[in-house]
């Protein structure tokens, strides 16, 4: 029996519901090719970040600026500068290689500071090719006086800015931090959005204990990571429209991850940390083992399996909400080790 692996998201007909996510492997035509090559049925690019453009151009006036305030001759010797190719042309062009060299669909991503800068670098990454766009909502809301209504409505906002500058494809990378998600949720489909992308991976700072500086830290994905983006896609899957594309990405590693987004109503099941682990081929492992285990069980096809253990679907639909707290609670059992005891 041949298995039917074929899916659809944003629209876009892909050979498979594996996609290799945002990471530097997809960042560079090279690597981008050969994770390709390997399987993936779609490729994200990193995020392009608006505050690097600003930097950059803020250390560029620095630069040309410097001892213009103590010699006055010194602007006579300003270089003529007609043309720079900053971090932002440079990651168009990274896109546009990309997209020559692929077979399959290439998704630009946006994370931006400013209304203009997501809508204008929206329409720089459509015009540069990309099939579609996965606007990177990443923010921490540090400032009390913005009260959670402020902060969604925001959001919101720039989502209808986006979709009404792009006619391609548009994604929305959500955190699950939102104070009322599956509301928030239906309302950026309202605004416009293809599909949702759950979850963005919040990165935490750490703390140097020598210089007391504050470090970043890169901590990868595990394969328990996907229990959050399972919940919640399994809630909405039921309640959004059918066209809506829902992806689920942190914490998929294995065919057998794929396999549980899928059943709970994911088009697709992102790819990053194992593929940084493991390198490019492991895209045909995660395949090799998804296709094996719906040919076992006798499924035709992605579509047979998809949504069969949502919220809807499921014998206990309350399992995927507060009962699921109470019912792991009462799962634990005491380790039997005496080291382990309890002396009371």
């Amino acid at each position: 029996m041949t298995v039917d692996l074929r899916t659809r998201y944003l629209g876009l007909d892909l050979r498979s519901p594996i996609v290799a996510s945002s990471s530097p492997l997809t960042g560079a035509a090279d690597t981008a090719r050969l994770v390709e090559e390997a399987g993936a049925a779609a490729i994200v690019l990193p995020s392009l970040f608006e505050e690097e453009i600003l930097n950059e151009e803020i250390q560029l006036n620095r630069s040309l600026e410097a001892g213009s305030d103590q010699f006055a001759e010194a602007l006579d010797y300003f270089p003529n500068i007609e043309a720079f190719a900053g971090v932002g042309d440079r990651y168009l062009s990274r896109l546009e290689r990309v997209k020559s060299q692929s077979a399959v669909p290439v998704i630009g991503s946006l994370n931006a500071t400013t209304r203009g800068g997501w809508v204008r670098y929206a329409r720089l990454m459509q015009d540069a090719g990309a099939d579609a766009l996965e606007l990177n909502l990443y923010r921490v809301a540090a400032d009390p006086g913005r009260t959670a209504a402020d902060m969604e409505a925001a959001d919101l906002d720039l989502i209808a800015a986006v979709r009404g500058s792009v006619s391609i494809p548009l994604a929305i990378k959500l955190s699950p931090f939102y104070s009322a998600f599956a509301g928030f949720a239906g309302r950026a489909v309202e605004q416009g959005a293809d599909g949702l992308v759950l979850f963005n991976r919040f990165y935490q700072p750490d703390l140097d204990l020598d210089t007391f500086d504050v470090v970043t830290r890169v901590d990868l994905s595990r394969p328990s990571d996907l229990r959050l983006p399972m919940r919640w896609i399994a809630i909405l899957r039921p309640q959004l429209p059918a066209s809506v594309s829902l992806a689920a990405t942190s914490g998929v590693h294995s065919g057998t991850d794929v396999l549980k987004a899928l059943m709970v109503g994911a088009d697709v099941a992102m790819m990053t940390s194992a593929l940084l682990l493991h390198g490019p081929g492991h895209v045909r492992a995660v395949e090799e083992e998804l296709r094996a285990w719906m040919e076992d069980r006798e499924y035709e096809s992605v579509a047979q399996l998809r949504g069969s253990a949502n919220q809807a679907a499921v014998e206990d639909p309350s399992a995927f909400e507060r009962a699921n707290y109470m019912t792991t609670l009462h799962s634990w059992t005491a380790p039997q080790d005496p080291a382990h005891a309890v002396s009371t």
